[in-house]
Order: structure tokens, then C-alpha cells, then sequence
């Protein structure tokens, strides 16, 4: 991979991750374009998907704080119900990784079409959430404390973990189920981004404990440059893009994005 390839895939990362377009589809759609050699390229999309994960904790580092000093109170408050919400939330795709994480890792050697059917899907959510989800009244329960309930949270879990298909939009497919099971859009965009720090993290660290213990090999074909410069760029452009995308669900139609990505997935359905 070429220094110049690493950067605009990092820029690339950096913007859709928090856009519902599909971070990973595109990364699969720009190795395409920009002719990057398939060795080492999930090496250094863990990488990118690692610098979105640290943009993210600087963007609500103040948010994190105040959960994790409320946590460590140990009595149920406000912070303890928000932190239990996400770990409910992380269950299936817990569930995913450790059972399927062969096949998961299998479908990033798809083809683009593929990633065109993933991106017709969020499109159909986006669209769902956008002309349905607004009509919708949250139930009233007495669980939904922070605005979300625990089965709430776990729905939206279930949606995290099919977006582990290319194409699908992680943010794309929580943030449309959350608003289709009631969520204000207010809460749903932060809970969106904050409820995938320990899946991505956790992944991370095991890979690499992997390569420390000499099990797996690390950066293949990519080089440490190009790991370097990508993660860079995809940190930058991350802190961007999310600052947006929480301004974006909180008053903007997704309606435009769903579009998009019709438009994208019918470009490589007549062009792949």
C-alpha cells in the first residue's frame, strides 16, 4: 500500500464512520478504485476502525468521565442504568464475534456487490427511521431511564451486530432501529457512538495480544508507514465527521443519506 492510498483511506474512514453510509463498505469500494493489493488490508482496516474509536472518546470524553465517576460509586444511579444499557446492548455482537468471527472476517473478501446490497439496506432503514420513526411515541416503561430501556438497548444491540455485514452502516442501522423502537433522536445519537467503544476496543486488544504472544503476524503487506499515516488521517477526520453526524441526527432528515447510498449501490450494480 502506498503512502498516498493510506491517507485517503484513512480520510475515508474517518468521514463515513459516523455518517450512515457504511464505513467498511467504502473502505472495500476505495481499495477497489485506488487498485490497493488485498494482503494485509483487514490489518489496516482494524487499525482505521481503532482510530475512529479514539476520535470518538475525545469528541465525548466528558460524557465518558461523568459515566464512569458515577459507575464507580457503586450504587444504581443514573450512570450505573447508562452503562448496564450498553453492555446489554453489546451482547450480540459479542455473541457474533466469538461464534462467527471466521465468517465475519469471510465477508470482507466479498465482492462489491455485495456491498451494494448491505448499502440498499441501510438505505431502506434510513428511509424507515426518517418517514416512520417520527411518528413514533416512546413507550413509556419503567426501565426507559437515560431515555432508553433495556430491551430498547438490546434491539439496538441486535442491529450492531448484523451491521457487521460490509455495506450495512453501523451508526446507519442502530440509530434507524433506535428511532423505529422510540428513542428521541437526541439520545439515540449519543448512545449510537458510545455503545461501541468496548466491542471495537476489545477487539483491538485481542489482536494485538495475539501478535504480542507471536500467534498472529501483524501489518503484512501494508507496511508501518501506511498503517501510521492511515490511522492518523482516519483520527482527524473521525473527530470531524462525528461532531457532524451528532448535529446531523439531532435535527437533519436521513433521508439524504439513504439516498446516497442508493445511489452508490445502483452505481456499482452497473458499473461493477
Amino acid at each position: 500500500m502506498e503512502w498516498w492510498q493510506a491517507i485517503l483511506l484513512g480520510i475515508v474512514q474517518g468521514l463515513t464512520e459516523f455518517l450512515p453510509v457504511s464505513s467498511s463498505g467504502h473502505l472495500m469500494i476505495f481499495k477497489e478504485l485506488l487498485g490497493v493489493d488485498g494482503e494485509g488490508f483487514l490489518d489496516f482496516t482494524v487499525t482505521v476502525h481503532f482510530a475512529t474509536v479514539l476520535a470518538t472518546i475525545v469528541v465525548f470524553w466528558k460524557v465518558i468521565w461523568d459515566l464512569l465517576k458515577g459507575f464507580f460509586q457503586f450504587r444504581y444511579n443514573d450512570e450505573t442504568d447508562y452503562i448496564c444499557k450498553i453492555l446489554v446492548s453489546m451482547i450480540p455482537v459479542a455473541l457474533v464475534g466469538f461464534l462467527f468471527k471466521d465468517k465475519v472476517d469471510a465477508l470482507f473478501s466479498g465482492t462489491l456487490r455485495d456491498v451494494a446490497i448491505g448499502l440498499l439496506v441501510t438505505c431502506g432503514l434510513l428511509l424507515l427511521s426518517d418517514h416512520v420513526g417520527r411518528r413514533i411515541k416512546a413507550p413509556v416503561a419503567k426501565d426507559r431511564r437515560n431515555g432508553i430501556s433495556y430491551p430498547q438497548a438490546f434491539l439496538v444491540g441486535l442491529a450492531q451486530a448484523f451491521a457487521v455485514v460490509p455495506g450495512v452502516s453501523r451508526s446507519g442501522a442502530t440509530i434507524s432501529t433506535g428511532l423505529l423502537s422510540g428513542v428521541r433522536r437526541t439520545e439515540m445519537a449519543q448512545f449510537s457512538f458510545l455503545m461501541v467503544l468496548v466491542p471495537i476496543i476489545g477487539e483491538q486488544s485481542l489482536d494485538l495480544l495475539k501478535v504480542a504472544l507471536g500467534h498472529e503476524t501483524f501489518g503484512g503487506g501494508v507496511g508501518p508507514v501506511a498503517l501510521v499515516l492511515g490511522f492518523v488521517f482516519a483520527f482527524l477526520s473521525g473527530l470531524f465527521a462525528c461532531r457532524v453526524m451528532i448535529a446531523i441526527v439531532r435535527k437533519a432528515k436521513l433521508t439524504w443519506f439513504a439516498l446516497y447510498c442508493l445511489l452508490v449501490a445502483i452505481l456499482i450494480f452497473f458499473l461493477g
